[in-house]
């Protein structure tokens, strides 16, 4: 990724970046495109991850939640998905989600969650990401963490993630959605 791209991660590497304010205007045109290619198939879309939350460093993909009415039925919607380049990745960790990613080239540029808006991961990750809007302490410490866990695991995705997993889990264990 250089200054003029604002979004890409080649597979395997974690980079954190400064906040970059072109992303809720990718947001919005990765938005109106799903809305475009689903229409009434889907209930809505919402920027979720650390470049959703103002001034908040993060690795330079973004992330889409895609409310849909039925879980099952969302399989559906793959193909029109895949045809505005999208990959479906059907054997992730995540049993209540279906996750696509975009690739441009050798790099990811965006992570796409399809979610009933009652499961886990929808209320999680909408839960979290609020959290971090409303408490700039809370966004500067999971900053802090991000940071130096990016420094210690620049080739470790996996250790990256874990090294996370217990901030997360106290922030969503303080708002009552564990």
């Amino acid at each position: 990724m250089t200054a003029a791209e604002p979004l890409g991660l080649k597979h395997r590497e974690v980079v954190v970046v400064p906040y970059d304010a072109r992303w809720p205007v990718l947001f919005e045109a990765a938005s109106a495109e799903l809305v475009d290619a689903l229409g009434s198939s889907i209930l809505a879309v919402h920027h979720v991850g650390s470049t959703s939350v103002p001034d908040l460093c993060a690795k330079p993909v973004l992330d889409l939640l895609v409310s849909v009415p039925d879980f099952h039925a969302a399989t559906n919607l793959v193909p029109a998905i895949e045809s505005i380049g999208y990959e479906f990745r059907p054997d992730e960790d995540i049993p209540d989600r279906h996750f696509l990613r975009r690739w441009v080239g050798a790099v990811r540029t965006h992570h796409l969650s399809l979610a009933e808006p009652t499961s886990r991961h929808h209320r999680v990750t909408v839960a979290f990401r609020d959290a971090l809007r409303r408490e700039p302490k809370l966004a500067a410490s999971y900053a802090d963490l991000k940071l130096a866990l990016a420094q210690q695991f620049p080739h470790d995705r996996p250790a990256y993630l874990e090294g996370k997993s217990k901030f997360i889990g106290d922030v969503l264990a303080s708002l009552r959605q564990v």
